[in-house]
């Protein structure tokens, strides 16, 4: 990975701003780190990290934390119900605090996308890295999914990759149709009509989707947000299954090398059977153990400078 300078302040907030070029980059130090990280390395000891989640986060959350922790990082963990932003401090004014004792970088989850954008439009005077915002992107997710795909497949480029679900409210879809197709791959997408997305149809086809799992060779499901629904769509999550989730009867009628994937948190016995989570054919626990080495290479690079 090429170095930039220090308090350059290379961002990451979504892959829509990387090119191929240094997406492949972060791919290649992510795969170096998992072929050569052992315990005692910590290249980037005595600096510090912020992590400030502002919505529930299991993997996102711990993954960024266990990656900080292999470079060396010291990382703080940003709580907002006993933090000034309960006492009215923006989102600029924490952050901005952070750096001033010595954070280096912060990883940030937030429901507004607009309070990420404006924050680095501001220059806190840190690295930002989005950890998710809204329904707009997840840059570190679809750099994990990217970087499964490749270890399975070895080359992106040719591969059809069908994202069936809550299309609509789905930042992990987002940031993932800008990244597949700039390897070369070839993106479709299904789902219930209610949760379709059609803004994105002119970049990604929607299919039926008996059609999106007998073409793809991988099947990405993504998880209904309830949370993000403004009335209610489906009257039970066995409805839902019955109509869109993967059982072994739809298995079957993938090819015989597809592979399921799924972002997270899985809803068992809604976009997927339970027992389906855990299949050979399944990458699903494979993308949470990839997460790490991904956001490895992010940090560093936030923090070491990437391609100018």
């Amino acid at each position: 990975m090429s170095a930039l300078h220090l308090g350059n302040h290379v961002h990451l907030l979504d892959t829509s701003g990387l090119d191929r070029s240094e997406m492949t980059e972060i791919l290649d130090r992510a795969a170096w780190w998992e072929r050569s990280w052992t315990p005692g390395t910590a290249p980037l000891a005595g600096r510090f990290a912020a992590n400030l989640f502002f919505e529930p986060s299991t993997r996102t959350r711990f993954s960024f934390e266990v990656a900080e922790t292999k470079l060396g990082l010291h990382a703080m963990n940003f709580t907002p119900e006993i933090s000034s932003t309960a006492k009215g401090e923006s989102l600029y004014d924490t952050v901005r605090t952070l750096a001033s004792i010595g954070v280096e970088v912060a990883v940030i989850r937030h429901s507004d996308p607009d309070a990420i954008r404006a924050l680095v439009h501001r220059d806190p005077g840190l690295a930002v890295i989005n950890a998710g915002a809204g329904s707009w992107a997840h840059p570190t997710q679809a750099l994990l999914d990217l970087y499964t795909m490749r270890k399975r497949f070895k080359e992106l480029s040719g591969l059809t990759v069908a994202i069936i679900g809550d299309l609509a409210h789905s930042r992990v879809l987002r940031s993932n149709i800008h990244a597949l197709k700039t390897f070369g791959a070839r993106v479709i997408l299904s789902g219930p009509p209610e949760m379709r997305a059609p803004e994105l149809e002119a970049e990604a086809a929607y299919v039926p989707f008996e059609s999106a799992l007998a073409e793809a060779d991988v099947v990405m499901l993504l998880r209904v947000q309830l949370e993000r629904h403004d009335r209610r769509l489906f009257s039970s999550a066995e409805e839902y299954h019955a109509a869109y989730g993967l059982n072994h009867s739809r298995l079957e009628r993938m090819k015989p090398h597809a592979v399921i994937m799924h972002p997270a948190p899985v809803n068992r016995g809604v976009e997927i059977d339970g027992d389906l989570v855990e299949h050979p054919r399944s990458l699903i626990f494979e993308q949470m153990s990839n997460g790490v080495w991904i956001r490895m290479a992010v940090l560093e690079r936030a923090l070491e400078g990437g391609r100018k």
